[in-house]
């Protein structure tokens, strides 16, 4: 392992010369002192019923503890962000497991989780070869150990049930994690990250405030047009802005490949949140777990990454690269 592998891997010294890592720390900071300092000025003044200002309060003591959870990792060095997102990964699948019931077969799950290991240590290593092949590798065994019992009966649920878990936990996390392979991990992970997180805020308080018509009244009730469209708006307009403190060269640097990105990140976390709210109207329950207070479970307040990270990934790979300026197979030293 090289010095520079190793200094982007576990060194911090360099955590705030990225101009987008110092706004958003700011940016967040400012939020959480805006938002206890409004709490307390509509329940002193009683404009807030006592159930809502409890909510809230929840809310906000969660954001207290997942925004240092994800902010700390990124700043302390790409592994420790890489571990955390292996850990993110592990933890939203045993979620789904547990809603689906996929858990009760032993020998799936484990392959799901040998996939998701191994896709993360593919990614940790800097081996692109390795990433790009597990996929099909992991489907083929997941086809094969389905036929093992020779219990013909289930079999397409329990293999689909299985390569969707794995495709969604290991493959598309995954992509997180691979992005920590560049140069300038720590502005596109929070691009990512931050991108997704207000697009769901951005889309309630929209709705919250226009209301009007449903835009998936079966799948998920809450959910308003007006929402979608304002957090698409809003949205594109801060991935712009963001996008213009990482991306100095073109092409990503043009005004339109900044606005398609943000166009990106939007879409696909509304369709990564209504993917996930449709398996929990198909399976009956409300939400995917109950660690994190006045936000279900791991998954219900990360299900917006699973097609965002891909997505933006792609893009940015397509265009720019991710990680050609860093040695690869760091771990395993091949060439």
């Amino acid at each position: 392992m090289n010095e520079g592998a190793r200094e982007r891997l576990f060194g911090w010294s360099h955590a705030f010369d990225e101009p987008l890592v110092v706004t958003v720390a700011i940016f967040l900071s400012a939020v959480l002192v805006i938002a206890v300092a409004a709490i307390a000025v509509l329940s002193a003044t009683g404009r807030i019923r006592p159930e809502l200002r409890a909510e809230l309060v929840r809310r906000i003591l969660s954001w207290l503890i997942i925004i240092p959870c994800i902010i700390v990792p990124i700043l302390a060095g790409a592994a420790w962000i890489m571990v955390a997102l292996l850990a993110l990964s592990l933890l939203c699948y045993r979620e789904f497991a547990r809603a689906t019931g996929s858990f009760r077969d032993r020998a799936m799950s484990l392959v799901v989780v040998v996939g998701i290991l191994s896709l993360n240590f593919a990614a940790i290593d800097h081996w692109p070869g390795f990433f790009f092949a597990l996929p099909s590798l992991i489907f083929g065994l997941l086809a094969l150990i389905g036929i093992l019992p020779d219990r013909p009966k289930g079999y397409v649920q329990r293999v689909g049930l299985a390569a969707l878990s794995f495709m969604l936990f290991g493959l598309c996390l995954g992509h997180l994690g691979f992005l920590a392979n560049d140069s300038s991990y720590r502005s596109l992970l929070l691009l990512v990250l931050l991108a997704v997180q207000m697009n769901d805020v951005f889309a309630f308080c929209v709705g919250k405030s226009v209301g009007g018509p449903k835009l998936c009244p079966n799948t998920s009730p809450n959910k308003t047009i007006s929402g979608s469209v304002g957090a698409i708006l809003l949205t594109t307009a801060l991935v712009y802005g963001m996008t213009g403190l990482i991306f100095t060269e073109p092409p990503l640097s043009h005004p339109i490949h900044r606005l398609i990105l943000g166009l990106i990140l939007s879409v696909s976390g509304q369709l990564g949140d209504l993917m996930m709210s449709s398996v929990k109207r198909d399976v009956g329950i409300k939400d995917m777990g109950s660690f994190i207070p006045g936000h279900g479970g791991f998954l219900d307040r990360f299900n917006s990454l699973l097609i965002a990270a891909p997505a933006a990934f792609h893009y940015i790979n397509y265009f720019r690269g991710v990680g050609l300026d860093q040695a690869t197979r760091i771990i395993t030293g091949g060439k």
